[in-house]
C-alpha cells in the first residue's frame, strides 16, 4: 500500500492526458498530428513516470529499461494508427508487435508456469480459429503471429503472480491484470476491424489500453521498491 500511494502522484499527468484524449474524443475519420499527440500524450505521460524513477534506475534495471522502450514502440504505433485508412495499420501491427517482445522480455521466463501457458495458448487459438474466417491475404498470417506474440506476452504476465505460492506482488499483479486489459483491447481491435462493428469499441479499445500501459508501467518499479524495503529494513 505505500509503494502505491507513494507512486500515485507521479501518474496525475497520465490521467490527465487521458481525459483529454476522451474529452476531444478526436474523430477517427480526419486524421492529423494534432490528433496524434493528443492520442499519445497518455503514452508520454508514461515515459516520465519512468524517467521519473531516474535515469541510473532504469539503466541499472533491464525489466523497467525494457517496458520504457516497449512504451517508446507504443506511442509509434498508436501514430500509424490515426492513419491506418491509410495504409499504415500494419506498421502499426508491427510497432505493437515489438512491444509485446519487450514486455515479455520485461516479465522474464521464472517461474515457468506451463499450466499458464497452456491455458494461454487454448484461449489465443479460439481466438484466432474465430478470427481465421474474416482474415484474408497477409492478415491470415499477421494476426495469427500477432496473437501468438501478445499471448506469450500475458502467459509472462499471468506465470509471475504466484497466487497459490502467495508470492504475488502488487507489481505483478498490475503487470498481469495490465497484459489481460492489454489483450481485450486488441481483440475488440480485431472484431472491430476484421468481423463486425463493436458498439462503443473506441470507447472500450482506448479506455482498456490506456488502463493496460499504465498497469504495465507501474509493474517497471517493483525493482525500486525491493530497493526501498532494502533500506528501510
Amino acid at each position: 500500500f505505500f509503494q502505491v500511494k507513494s507512486e500515485g502522484p507521479k501518474l496525475v499527468p497520465f490521467f490527465k492526458a487521458t481525459c483529454v484524449y476522451f474529452v476531444l474524443w478526436l474523430p477517427t475519420s480526419s486524421p492529423s498530428w494534432f490528433s496524434a499527440l493528443i492520442k499519445c500524450l497518455p503514452i508520454f505521460c508514461l515515459w516520465v513516470f519512468l524517467l521519473a524513477h531516474g535515469i541510473n534506475f532504469l539503466v541499472s534495471h533491464r525489466s523497467a529499461s525494457r517496458i520504457l522502450a516497449g512504451l517508446i514502440f507504443s506511442a509509434v504505433g498508436d501514430a500509424f494508427l490515426i492513419w491506418q485508412e491509410q495504409g499504415y495499420f500494419i506498421h502499426g501491427l508491427l510497432m505493437f508487435a515489438i512491444t509485446h517482445i519487450l514486455y515479455s522480455s520485461a516479465f522474464g521466463m521464472k517461474p515457468l508456469d506451463l499450466k499458464a501457458g497452456l491455458l494461454m495458448g487454448l484461449v489465443c487459438s479460439s481466438c484466432y480459429a474465430f478470427l481465421y474466417s474474416y482474415l484474408s491475404g497477409p492478415f491470415t498470417y499477421l494476426v495469427a503471429v500477432y496473437i501468438a506474440l501478445i499471448g506469450f506476452m500475458g502467459w509472462r504476465a499471468v506465470a509471475g503472480m504466484q497466487l497459490c505460492n502467495d508470492l504475488w506482488t502488487w507489481t505483478k499483479l498490475s503487470a498481469c491484470i495490465g497484459a489481460m486489459l492489454f489483450m481485450v483491447s486488441d481483440l475488440t481491435i480485431a472484431l472491430n476491424k476484421f468481423c463486425f462493428p463493436v458498439p462503443y469499441s473506441r470507447f472500450i479499445i482506448m479506455a482498456t489500453y490506456y488502463a493496460a500501459q499504465m498497469l504495465i508501467a507501474l509493474s517497471a518499479v517493483e525493482s525500486r521498491d525491493e530497493e526501498d524495503s532494502r533500506k528501510r529494513s
